[in-house]
């Protein structure tokens, strides 16, 4: 793959993460954490086997979302006991 196929994929993946999904520091719900995930992890799948290429923001991105959940799940522990 070239670094010009490689950057028009960056770039599409970009502007579907903005349409389609929220900033994980905005995110403050469990649950739309958790489908923002799901989805992110299916893009990155469909990226991976259409192009076998997944751009290095997504897995950014996913470290992000993770980040912010384990921060909640953590704090929520914490409050429960």
């Amino acid at each position: 793959m070239s670094e010009f196929e490689k950057k028009r994929l960056d770039q599409e993946f970009q502007k579907f993460t903005k349409r389609n999904f929220e900033s994980p520091k905005r995110c403050k719900n469990l649950d739309q954490i958790r489908f923002y995930v799901q989805e992110l992890s299916s893009k990155m799948e469909e990226f991976k086997n259409r192009f076998n290429y997944v751009p290095s923001t997504a897995y950014s991105l996913l470290s992000q979302y993770n980040t912010i959940q384990n921060k909640i799940v953590f704090t929520n522990f914490k409050n429960s006991y």
